[in-house]
């Protein structure tokens, strides 16, 4: 029986896949038969079958770097995924944030997608046919001012780029696709968690509880896995969403309380 979804024989660059979803999210199309480069700043901390590069991508000349070791080890990309982000501004609201911060959040969470797009999108439109998928936050939409505002408005600033570039090269053949998670239950999230659980004298239970407040609740009581947000990436990369462009799927258990 055929596959309901296959991804056999597609070359598939996806940032940031060592950890979390990212790594969910290779591990995935690999299963699915693509042939996977990945990258982050330091190599995994095992030996793994996908094309590894180490490259810290808020960095113009990695970039290239990267979009070099893709066209040399995959002989072009069919696939895109553009998994990094993240932030490391401070808390204490907007007025915390100096221009330092904020050119931390957009060289991490917009500029790479924007260099390697630039960089490797041309060649998908000359031969017709290529996915691009922009992973950005419900936080564009649901912003924590407290700690999050240079991150939620560097993932809006890569929403409304995701949009534009779709546009222009969806008549091309190339679909571009963006991808909104809510909290993922990753590593790093489960031990935020722990501290603040111990700074409550609570459990870890109680720490995520505390996340999910934060957030104003999530309906289903959960936050998503890195394998279902995984899952929802392969479907749009896949022909199974040959149709889909320009558009962008939430998956955050209902968190966002609007369309």
């Amino acid at each position: 029986m055929k596959p309901f979804i296959s991804l056999e024989g597609r070359r598939a660059l996806i940032t940031s896949g060592t950890r979390g979803a990212g790594a969910a999210t290779v591990a995935l199309f690999q299963e699915l038969g693509a042939h996977v480069l990945t990258t982050a700043r330091t190599p995994p901390p095992t030996p793994s079958a996908f094309e590894f590069v180490a490259a810290d991508l808020t960095r113009p000349e990695d970039c290239a770097v990267l979009a070099k070791a893709v066209r040399e080890r995959l002989g072009g990309v069919d696939i895109i995924v553009h998994m990094l982000g993240g932030s490391s501004a401070p808390a204490g609201g907007f007025a915390a944030l100096g221009d330092a911060e904020w050119n931390r959040e957009l060289d991490l969470n917009l500029m790479p997608a924007v260099r390697l797009d630039r960089e490797l999108v041309p060649d998908m439109a000359a031969r017709g046919r290529g996915v691009v998928i922009h992973v950005t936050s419900i936080q564009r939409a649901l912003p924590l001012p407290e700690a999050t505002t240079a991150y939620a408005a560097a993932k809006a600033a890569l929403s409304t780029y995701s949009k534009s570039l779709s546009k222009e090269v969806s008549p091309q053949g190339v679909r571009v696709v963006r991808v909104s998670p809510g909290w993922i239950e990753t590593e790093a999230s489960v031990d935020l968690a722990v501290r603040l659980a111990a700074e409550h004298g609570a459990d870890v239970a109680e720490g995520k509880r505390m996340i999910m407040a934060s957030l104003g609740g999530i309906p289903i009581g959960r936050p998503s896995t890195p394998d279902e947000v995984a899952s929802l990436i392969a479907f749009l990369a896949s022909d199974r969403a040959g149709t889909i462009t320009g558009t962008e799927y939430v998956i955050d258990g209902g968190t966002v309380p609007t369309a």
